[in-house]
């Protein structure tokens, strides 16, 4: 049990100037450590969360949160069923669309692609289409003109620009009295997209009634795209709608498609969690040092307490709090430089990268073009909790060895 005694002594202890500058160091040293520790941990935890953060927006950008088709093939009714998903808590939009695959040709370059059928009308519902549209008009995607709208990567390999046109290939035949023919069909490009993900070198959209002509769905559709209020809750919504829809239908969520991707994120941020926690691991030993030399140093000092009256209990509550002292000292300061550190770090990377003229972060690789940062509370009460856990567990041995010296031992030879 502490006492005001015992953190008297051990504060006194902790600050006093002693005459073994070695042991000073090592305490500083120890202090320094924490605090170095708090700082990165805190630093680059926050890093990683902004990099979760920024990809996983990058990549909803232009995906459904929840993607809902039929089991069997393509989705009669589907009308009844969009008032259905419309009702669940959380869903804030809906729209309908037709998916197959092709080829574009232009100038002898062909380019496979994933042919769309969208809604105009209902598409934005779902994600931000309309915003991603750098050249042209989202609204001359009207039915019965077959336009198209294609990504920048795809423009860009095709050598289009708006209004140009472009030849479709199907993957479907048409029998003729020469033969047997590949079905194509001549499309407008009405507009360009440049969502900076893969998106922009796979996909083209085209309105919903022309993708059902060309696919001949007639009224049927592949399916339902969904967008829920948090899309960290997809998985519990897609649940939730299996259930309401009695499991007749393939519900699936964006956590499925990028599973592996998020899946390897976690694990990255768990294996630097573990290696950056050594730095302060390492600190910690420092301190077990420091407080040994102390308590070796104070033999006299702790003998001539204990014939004063003083208990072991007391003797050890005396350098648990020297201990206690330097892990909330360093921790405080790693803690202060930390959140500001994660919280400027955008500013200052931007900063090294002008002075130096490198580019820590590239958009072709990390979808992004700068280092994010994302404090969260919860790793930072985590980060100080273990901070100052492995500094009261450092200060365990030392205050034990103190309070088993012997007095008469001590004081033998004084």
């Amino acid at each position: 049990m502490f006492k005001p005694f015992s953190l008297f002594v051990g504060y006194r202890y902790s600050y006093e100037k002693r005459k073994n500058h070695f042991i000073s160091f090592i305490s500083l040293t120890s202090m320094l450590g924490i605090a170095i520790g708090v700082t990165v941990l805190i630093t680059v935890i926050s890093v990683m969360n902004g990099f979760s953060k920024e990809i996983r927006a990058k990549m909803l950008k232009i995906t459904p949160h929840i993607t809902l088709r039929n089991t069997e093939g393509l989705l009669g009714n589907w009308q009844s069923v969009l008032q259905t998903v419309l009702q669940e808590p959380g869903v804030v939009g809906a729209a309908p669309y037709i998916v197959s695959q092709g080829l574009l040709v232009q100038n002898g370059v062909v380019q496979p692609t994933v042919v769309r059928g969208i809604d105009p009308a209902m598409v934005e519902e779902v994600y931000p289409l309309r915003q991603s549209i750098k050249s042209g008009r989202f609204e001359d995607l009207l039915p019965g003109s077959f336009g198209v709208v294609v990504g920048k990567e795809m423009a860009q390999s095709l050598g289009l620009e708006v209004g140009d046109k472009i030849t479709l290939l199907v993957p479907e035949a048409t029998a003729t009295i020469t033969g047997v023919n590949p079905k194509y069909k001549r499309l407008t490009l009405v507009g360009i997209f440049d969502t900076g993900t893969h998106y922009d070198d796979r996909n083209a959209f085209i309105h919903i009634k022309d993708a059902a002509k060309l696919f001949r769905t007639h009224a049927a559709i592949t399916g339902i795209q969904i967008k829920v209020v948090d899309e960290l809750q997809a998985p519990e919504i897609t649940k939730d709608l299996n259930t309401k829809l009695n499991h007749k239908y393939w519900i699936t969520n964006w956590t499925d498609e990028y599973s592996s991707f998020f899946e390897a994120l976690n694990m990255e941020k768990i294996v630097m969690w573990c290696i950056l926690c050594l730095i302060i691991a390492v600190a910690a030993f420092n301190l077990v040092s420091s407080l040994v030399m102390m308590v070796t140093d104070k033999r006299s000092d702790i003998a001539i307490l204990r014939t004063m009256g003083a208990t072991p209990r007391s003797i050890m509550a005396i350098f648990v709090s020297q201990g206690a002292i330097i892990g909330c000292v360093g921790t405080a300061i790693g803690l202060v430089a930390g959140l500001a550190l994660a919280y400027n770090i955008t500013a200052i990377a931007e900063w090294i990268q002008y002075i130096f003229n490198v580019r820590f972060v590239t958009e072709d690789v990390y979808l992004i073009s700068f280092v994010p940062s994302l404090v969260q509370k919860s790793d930072v009460v985590l980060i100080c909790s273990f901070s100052l856990i492995m500094s009261l567990l450092a200060t365990l041995y030392p205050a034990w060895r103190a309070a088993n010296i012997a007095p008469a031992e001590a004081l033998r030879y004084e």
